[in-house]
């Protein structure tokens, strides 16, 4: 088995993670965790997968034939490792170059015209194309029958020229950075004490939750939560299902894991996902909280599924805009 990590640039956030995340399992892989965010570039994903060696290929073929994917980027996972995303916009040290300077206007025509002579366009060139350029002043002896009558002078017309416009400044580019939070081993201090009056206070230990997602850091926050899920649900089990028969995996969501999740949330079983609608654990903007449920399934219907394995995908979660969190189970 290897952990591969998925960087996928993507048009559009809606729906992105379920998509993907599809993609990934129908290739045999299994998430392990995800992040999308919005970039100057598009929607940013990043999602680790668990899988075969021997699928890699598969998997690649198939984000490079998925509509929605612009580009991707497919390269081994390490633990403790922090890699930027491929597409995410840069900032730059160096200053933005300054906006070109207005074009100056230059003098009216008119005002050069009235105090240049004819010299000064030809000055050693007796004819211009043609046309005899007359003397500066005509001689004394002149016939006056041929000589051209004195003309008055025209007036000097003041020409209105519209103002210089300001150079309009360029929208500012957003440069947020993609920043992929390093993964820690979950607060055990902080899951005892969040748990410690579990058995006089279960089912309402939503706050209690909501305490721990504060207090640990902001890397130990899914393994936390995953960690006192599975230790919540492994109770719940031994305390009301121990007496009850392992058997297939719908059986075990359709009588143990629906009863035992409706004591804490709205949720409903479509099949082998359920649906959990107005998760308190959700409610903030990129800040999930389904590994606490994803960690309870697997505590709470480990022990009740005859196959001995089960796997949980969250397909997608209120906090990145979904209706409701989804959680898909397979063994």
């Amino acid at each position: 088995m290897i952990d591969l990590e998925i960087q996928v640039l993507s048009e559009k956030r809606e729906g992105l993670l379920i998509e993907i995340g599809r993609c990934a399992t129908s290739n045999g892989f299994t998430l392990q965790r995800q992040r999308v965010t919005l970039d100057a570039n598009g929607a940013l994903l990043s999602m680790v997968v668990r899988g075969a060696a021997r699928k890699q290929r598969a998997l690649a073929s198939s984000l490079e034939a998925h509509e929605r994917v612009i580009s991707y980027e497919l390269s081994d996972f390490v633990e403790g490792e922090v890699k930027p995303h491929f597409a995410a916009a840069r900032t730059y040290a160096w200053p933005r170059p300054a906006a070109a300077p207005v074009a100056t206007i230059p003098a009216p025509v008119a005002q050069v015209a009235a105090s240049a002579t004819p010299a000064d366009f030809c000055p050693t060139v007796p004819a211009c194309h043609g046309v005899a350029v007359p003397s500066a002043a005509p001689a004394a002896d002149a016939d006056a029958e041929t000589a051209e009558p004195t003309r008055t002078p025209e007036p000097d017309f003041d020409f209105i020229l519209p103002e210089p416009r300001r150079p309009v400044a360029a929208a500012p580019v957003s440069e947020a950075a993609f920043v992929e939070l390093v993964a820690l081993d979950p607060d055990l201090d902080a899951v005892d004490e969040a748990l410690r009056p579990l058995e006089r206070v279960y089912p309402q230990i939503v706050p209690r939750l909501l305490a721990l997602d504060g207090a640990v850091a902001a890397g130990a926050r899914e393994s936390s939560l995953a960690l006192a899920g599975q230790r919540t649900g492994a109770w719940v089990f031994a305390r009301s299902y121990a007496a009850v028969a392992p058997g297939s995996l719908h059986e075990a969501i359709e009588k143990i894991g629906v009863p035992a999740l409706r004591d804490l949330v709205e949720v409903e079983q479509k099949g082998e996902q359920l649906h959990i609608r107005h998760s308190p654990l959700c409610a903030g903007h990129d800040h999930s909280g389904c590994s606490f449920f994803s960690g309870y399934l697997t505590g709470l219907l480990g022990p009740a599924v005859a196959s001995g394995s089960l796997s949980i995908l969250p397909v997608c979660c209120r906090s990145f805009g979904a209706d409701a969190c989804v959680l898909a189970l397979s063994d």
